[in-house]
């Protein structure tokens, strides 16, 4: 693995303009399994397409809470793992412009990374769908975990929605847009710890290579632009990560 590595740090070190998009995997570290995953405990006693669309929030908002409960849970309490805090030196020290993800823990902000593009929503924030108000989510998750009582807006008292994207409903759009930018831009990108098999994000990939850039894959299972990329890297994020930022932070890699 230790020639993949340095190959990948020269790619970094020529590139001027990197982008990074993540995925679950560089969080599984961190404690938060893939919601997907059939191990999560999110599959068990619910079936995502009946209660994480927004036409069964607006219906059943009970059943969403009940279904995302664990995921919530363990989100409040997760820290970045040493795969997002590289990603944040690569913004500081390296060649990272920007970083796209598929993640809704904030972890990359928590980790210290500026630039960041959550095209799949966050956590961070609730939003009432009847007047559109807006709170911060933390304490009311925290109420709702802890008592089982939904969080509901103050001025018109429906059920608020955590600021996530539900199936049925659009990305959003400018973040989508910038995402796009990025992929058009950068002469770099990196995947870690996505397999790419949820569009439009993981599109982009492909759009990148397509106007340019070289492609750096960093994930356990296989992804559809592995046969583009210059590198591709079949292990732990929160080990290679580390190894390529470190000739940027002072510290030997490879």
């Amino acid at each position: 693995m230790t020639t993949l590595i340095n190959r990948a740090i020269n790619l970094l070190r020529q590139s001027r303009y990197t982008a990074a998009l993540t995925g679950a995997g560089i969080s599984t570290p961190s404690g938060i399994p893939d919601f997907r995953s059939p191990n999560s405990g999110l599959w068990q006693d619910y079936d995502p397409v009946d209660v994480a669309t927004i036409y069964a929030f607006k219906h059943r908002p009970r059943d969403f809470y009940n279904w995302v409960r664990p995921l919530t849970s363990l989100v409040l309490q997760a820290q970045p793992n040493p795969a997002h805090v590289a990603l944040a030196q690569l913004e500081t020290h390296g060649p990272l412009k920007a970083l796209i993800t598929q993640n809704i823990d904030m972890l990359h902000s928590k980790a210290g990374s500026r630039t960041v593009y959550e095209v799949h929503g966050h956590l961070r924030e609730a939003v009432c769908i009847a007047c559109h108000t807006i709170y911060p989510a933390a304490d009311l998750l925290q109420t709702f975990l802890d008592t089982d009582q939904l969080p509901r807006c103050t001025r018109c008292h429906n059920v608020l929605k955590p600021n996530v994207i539900l199936f049925g409903e659009m990305l959003p759009v400018r973040i989508l847009k910038a995402a796009e930018q990025h992929a058009r831009a950068c002469d770099l990108m990196l995947v870690a710890g996505s397999s790419l098999e949820v569009a439009p994000a993981g599109d982009l990939p492909l759009m990148a290579q397509r106007t340019g850039a070289r492609l750096i894959v960093v994930n356990y299972g296989p992804t559809h632009v592995d046969h583009l990329a210059d590198v591709v890297i079949r292990a732990d994020v929160a080990d290679v990560l580390p190894r390529l930022a470190a000739p940027f932070t002072g510290g030997a890699g490879g």
